[in-house]
């Protein structure tokens, strides 16, 4: 029988986690169904799934984060799942998150819920998490759902009324920024985005961390996040972003967001497109054909 969860999990190359994350979806005390979508990984990853009887949909290339989701994302929507579960392949869930996340998830308000994002040792928050969503956890202590501006889409529960209305995500994004992007979407819909502080859930990447070449693309890229919010004004962001990128390489003393200054504004059509597509219900997951 069917279950209301859908858990959907992206792999590249991930040996190093896949056994940990899958058998933490099958101890889970909540039934869920799951979906791998595997972006063309070479380390045995596949097999490992197919050995484990895991349905696995293996792509020729790597998709991206964001488009190989989408697959699953339509599948969803198309089988009548009540929730989503997007889980990263090194991440994992406790035997109770996906419980208390539907449970939370009766509030009606939020789209987009998310367990507390632990590190790999599952005794402190990840570090980015922390940076994000900390202080709106200390400020909401008392609350059952916290609400943030943002939540890493590491571990993502997605409602199906959101689904429905904000559809999948933007390709404007390859790989960072499109959860930004899908939390301004939702949000523009109406729908809250929160965390659930009862809930946890690990993220494992402390052994990867961000360079300052990655961390200056990130900011960059922030411009193409901002260009592509349904809700901002898109007048003042067209003119606004190329002067955002000047001050941030005047202050750091970088080349690199005056390089990307020329990479943006070719793509100011492109992004404008998607950005009006993105409000559309169902966007990238509803094929415009079947909307005549």
């Amino acid at each position: 029988m069917k279950s209301e969860i859908l858990v959907i999990v992206v792999t590249f190359n991930g040996m190093k986690w896949i056994e940990r994350c899958i058998s933490s979806v099958f101890s889970s005390d909540t039934p869920s169904d799951l979906l791998v979508i595997d972006n063309g990984s070479t380390d045995g990853t596949v097999e490992w799934l197919q050995r484990h009887n895991v349905e696995v949909l293996s792509q020729r290339s790597n998709l991206g984060f964001g488009a190989a989701n989408n697959i699953g994302l339509r599948r969803a929507l198309e089988e009548g799942y009540s929730y989503v579960y997007l889980l990263n392949q090194d991440a994992w869930v406790g035997s109770d998150t996906f419980r208390l996340l539907t449970d939370a998830m009766e509030d009606g308000r939020f789209g987009i819920l998310s367990p507390v994002q632990l590190d790999g040792s599952g005794k402190k928050m990840d570090r980015q998490f922390a940076k994000r969503c900390k202080k709106y956890l200390h400020e909401q202590k008392d609350e059952t759902i916290v609400e943030v501006p943002f939540v890493m889409a590491s571990h993502w529960m997605i409602s199906r009324g959101c689904l429905q209305k904000v559809g999948g995500f933007s390709p404007a994004f390859n790989m960072y920024g499109e959860d930004d992007n899908y939390i301004d979407r939702a949000r523009w819909n109406g729908y809250l985005c929160g965390v659930v502080p009862a809930a946890s859930a690990v993220h494992d990447r402390a052994d990867r961390p961000v360079n300052k070449d990655q961390r200056m693309f990130l900011k960059c890229n922030a411009s193409v996040v901002h260009v592509s919010n349904p809700a901002a004004w898109e007048l003042l962001r067209l003119i606004g972003e190329p002067l955002r990128l000047v001050g941030i390489g005047c202050l750091h003393f970088d080349g690199a967001p005056f390089r990307f200054i020329g990479k943006l504004i070719k793509r100011y059509p492109e992004l404008l497109k998607l950005r009006r597509k993105s409000r559309r219900p169902g966007a990238f997951l509803i094929d415009d054909k079947k909307r005549r």
